[in-house]
């Protein structure tokens, strides 16, 4: 999957190049969906949600531009893979999500796969994570109808 839907694209960065390498698609989607893990495309995760197709993950990634000592918030952890893939480059995500049964189910998984460098809310991503501010960068891998704005900075 890197090298033909990764590499082949453009993504030149080694540490995303890396991670994306190291973070196993397939722990993240739905046992249904499971055989196609690895296509470059987006997969149904339940409840009108998906995961992202593996390249607009490390596009989205490199976009960053971590350098490895970056404190970072998500704004919609879904399945979690994009915050894993963050999580192997950087020392602290956090990351929130609106559906609590994405959430919860995120948060089993980082602890199953010992990702303690993510911390995941259940809540509005609108409203930021101001107790956990401030953030070296911020990524929003969901869809809101809006964006919030504080102290003329998006949140």
């Amino acid at each position: 999957m890197v090298d033909s839907q990764i590499i082949a694209r453009g993504i030149k960065d080694k540490n995303v190049i890396a991670a994306m390498r190291k973070v196993k698609r397939h722990l993240f989607v739905p046992e249904k969906v499971m055989r196609t893990a690895y296509d470059d495309k987006p997969l149904s995760i339940g409840l009108r949600q998906t995961i992202s197709q593996p390249y607009i993950v490390a596009l989205m990634t490199e976009l960053l531009a971590l350098e490895g000592d970056e404190t970072i918030l998500e704004i919609g952890t879904r399945s979690g893979y994009q915050t894993a893939v963050i999580a192997e480059i950087d020392k602290q995500v956090f990351s929130i999500e609106i559906i609590e049964y994405h959430a919860n189910r995120a948060k089993e998984l980082f602890k199953k796969l010992n990702y303690n460098n993510i911390e995941v809310k259940y809540g509005d991503g609108y409203y930021g994570w101001h107790e956990k501010a401030p953030f070296d960068g911020i990524i929003i891998t969901a869809a809101p109808p809006k964006l919030g704005v504080l102290q003329n900075k998006i949140i």
